[in-house]
């Protein structure tokens, strides 16, 4: 058995995957489902109709508790923390003092005198290493390391806020709305409930509970009616609905230069400057991303010193398949490069005037995400090199579209 073999970490769902007949595959040191029997392809269309489940117990569960923790959080995060009533939620960035990015995370506020911080499976180590490094400045503040104990399940799709509140035994789902949580028994434990997840879906769940009774859970789930789904659906939802991933859209380009923060649109939602929140790290190389993202927008070409290329979603019009690294050309310039491209598998949809519905027929569509020249709008046409061969495509806000209803609807620029 080889070393990587050897060190290779399970969650507690492991034996789930494999008696479901999951592929299991290497994943950042964790043995991890990419697949089921049906694919990957069947895997994505039935979350976006029915409800999959996804085992994200490799993500890092972090508490912090203490009457100085709120204080701590306020320092290491760039959202503010300080807004967070008890049962919300917040997407947040681990920022470092140039204005990159740790890592992104979410933070949130279950019980009264703490948090939960959940963090990229693959940075957990790096995360812990630089919260301790910052944790002597502090006083009063604990951060223990709840991974192995609390297990995390996402729940994602129309059917599952029917499939859920069919096993709650006491309590109750959130609050209808994005970041809400609470907290309710379910095979007659504490279940902590949150409406947030990775697919872009409008109806999305994420659960933690103590491990000892994960098979349990699981199995109440399934028997539901929610199906398994791998890491192969979760990464081509994600990338439909324009989420980004650390390494591709956070982090480093292929050039090794630092990805800056606000360089990715849905960062806004992740950094305040609220003078509440006080001082933060990275929060001086932020504000100045800020500000040249002001003056980009306004046409004032001075922003592109701090900002030149930011992460964009493109639809491709020509056939091909963009990956990442592909050189990405406007007006026969280079103009970046895609940091995540797939084929994504959508259903068609059929208006009915009074509402629009998702068909049994189902169709492919190349969808990418890019870091491209900061002077690009929506609409821009572009083109994809793919193995030397130029594929016609378009910048767009977005290629789904989640807001509002029971359903995410594809938008697609070809047709």
């Amino acid at each position: 058995m080889s070393g990587t073999a050897m060190t290779q970490r399970k969650t507690i769902f492991h034996d789930r995957h494999v008696s479901a007949g999951a592929r299991m595959v290497d994943f950042g040191g964790w043995r991890m489902p990419v697949q089921y029997a049906d694919g990957i392809i069947a895997e994505h269309l039935w979350t976006r109709k029915h409800a999959s489940l996804f085992d994200v117990s490799h993500m890092g569960r972090l508490v912090f508790r203490g009457c100085g923790a709120l204080t701590f959080l306020q320092h290491v995060l760039t959202n503010d923390a300080a807004r967070l009533s008890l049962g919300q939620s917040q997407y947040t960035v681990i920022a470092n003092e140039t204005g990159g990015a740790v890592d992104d995370a979410y933070l949130y506020r279950f019980w009264q005198g703490g948090c939960l911080l959940v963090v990229n499976a693959a940075n957990r180590q790096k995360d812990l290493e630089h919260f301790r490094g910052r944790l002597p400045a502090f006083e009063n503040v604990d951060m223990i390391d709840v991974s192995e104990s609390l297990a995390m399940l996402a729940l994602q799709g129309p059917a599952s806020e029917q499939i859920l509140a069919s096993l709650i035994e006491v309590g109750g789902l959130p609050d209808p709305r994005r970041n809400a949580l609470s907290t309710a028994m379910i095979c007659r434990t504490e279940v902590w409930i949150s409406r947030t997840g990775y697919t872009g879906e409008p109806l999305s769940f994420e659960l933690m509970f103590s491990a000892k009774v994960a098979g349990e859970i699981w199995d109440a789930l399934v028997s539901r009616g929610a199906r398994p789904a791998g890491l192969g659906a979760r990464d081509t939802l994600r990338l439909e609905a324009g989420l980004p991933l650390y390494g591709h859209e956070y982090g480093t380009d292929q050039d090794g230069h630092e990805i800056p923060v606000l360089a990715c649109p849905i960062a806004k939602y992740a950094v305040s400057f609220d003078d509440a929140k006080g001082d933060f790290i990275g929060k001086a190389a932020l504000r100045s991303q800020r500000d040249a993202l002001d003056r980009i927008d306004n046409g004032d070409a001075s922003g592109l010193q701090v900002l030149p290329k930011r992460i964009r979603q493109i639809a491709l019009t020509g056939r091909g398949v963009a990956r990442q690294g592909s050189p990405i050309l406007h007006a026969a310039s280079p103009a970046g490069t895609v940091t995540s491209g797939t084929m994504a598998p959508y259903w068609k949809i059929a208006d009915t005037c009074d509402e629009v519905q998702l068909t049994d027929e189902s169709s492919m569509r190349a969808v990418a995400m890019g870091l491209v020249d900061s002077r690009l709008a929506a609409g821009d046409p572009v083109e994809i090199d793919i193995r030397g061969k130029l594929v016609e495509a378009r910048v767009v806000n977005r290629n789904l579209n989640a807001a509002g209803g029971r359903y995410a609807i594809p938008l697609i620029y070809s047709e």
